[in-house]
């Protein structure tokens, strides 16, 4: 039971920031609001949904072919990202919520992720 909810919640994050990198790809001015600081810069837009994409696919490709303990250990290196995130919006005029609410939960959950995932 506690293996299927550790790769369920492993999936399904990292289904969810591919689908946050295609967001930026596809529509980054919406994106980018959603992210919680304003960007006119489409490049950068670009360069931060394809970081996001690749981070899926890794966190997916690792979980498939090499196992929990390899996807707990990205999973636990790639939660800086979101921390990394709050403290970007904290700096750039985001609100609280959204630098809390979104980002900073996002880590929380990462790491719960890959507790889960060390323990299957």
């Amino acid at each position: 039971m506690l293996t299927s909810i550790a790769y369920g919640l492993a999936i399904l994050l990292n289904l969810f920031i591919i689908f946050i990198g295609v967001r930026f790809l596809v529509v980054p001015q919406a994106a980018a609001a959603g992210y919680g600081v304003p960007a006119r810069e489409v490049a950068f837009l670009s360069v931060k949904g394809v970081r996001d994409l690749s981070y899926g696919l890794i966190g997916l490709a690792l979980l498939a072919f090499v196992g929990a303990t390899a996807g707990a250990w990205f999973m636990l290196v790639v939660a800086l990202v979101p921390l990394g995130d709050t403290l970007i919006v904290l700096r750039n005029g985001g609100t609280r919520a959204t630098a809390f609410g979104i980002h900073f939960a996002t880590a929380v959950t990462v790491l719960i992720s890959a507790a889960l995932l060390f323990a299957a």
